[in-house]
């Protein structure tokens, strides 16, 4: 028998016979915010965390996105419908590939508006973590349908199976001394394309 496996018979023998006590769950599972109010409350947390919102309509999307990237060379998962013009698709770019460009563009899969946060699950408009934790910019579509009130709403449209991203704001951190830096560990800045 290891250390290990003496520590485990122990905790196990000192456990044995003793059940865990009822976690209470009568927490609200959902909100009371909808439609333009739910849209305002989400751009209102984003632009708190310093995200920059850009508002557009399915039509304009292409156009919005264009103007958004016109600048920068962008990256986007191999087989997502969302483009720009000259984008490069990551077709396995290495870390100092994706490091060398200038912004991704991805979807999500949902998005909570009480907390700001955009879910990324690995979908085929978002490809996989790496992409965009490394780049410099990461440039997010989100669909107003894909808006919820409450973090349980969010959790409930999430496979837990999948590799899940949670996004409030550009990525950012502060030392002991409550100095805040930004883009430590993933993308500097946050822009949002909120079609609805």
């Amino acid at each position: 028998m290891t250390a290990r496996d003496d520590v485990l018979a122990r905790i196990r023998a000192a456990n044995s016979g003793v059940s865990a006590p009822a976690i209470p769950r009568e927490y609200r599972r959902t909100g009371s915010v909808t439609g333009a109010a739910l849209l305002e409350l989400f751009t209102d947390r984003l632009v708190d965390y310093k995200a920059t919102v850009v508002p557009c309509t399915p039509p304009a999307l292409a156009a919005t996105l264009a103007g958004i990237c016109r600048d920068w060379t962008v990256v986007v998962p191999p087989s997502s419908e969302l483009t720009v013009p000259g984008s490069v698709p990551d077709d396995g770019l290495t870390y100092a590939q994706l490091d060398e460009i200038d912004a991704v563009l991805t979807g999500c899969a949902a998005a909570c508006a009480e907390t700001g946060t955009i879910a990324l699950d690995a979908g085929p408009d978002q490809g996989r973590r790496a992409l965009t934790l490394i780049p410099d910019r990461h440039v997010c579509v989100v669909r107003a349908d894909q808006v919820v009130s409450t973090v349980p709403e969010l959790l409930a449209r999430l496979n837990p199976a999948r590799p899940l991203t949670f996004i409030s704001g550009p990525s950012a951190t502060s030392d002991i001394e409550l100095h805040r830096v930004e883009g430590v560990h993933g993308p500097r800045t946050l822009i949002v394309v909120l079609v609805a």
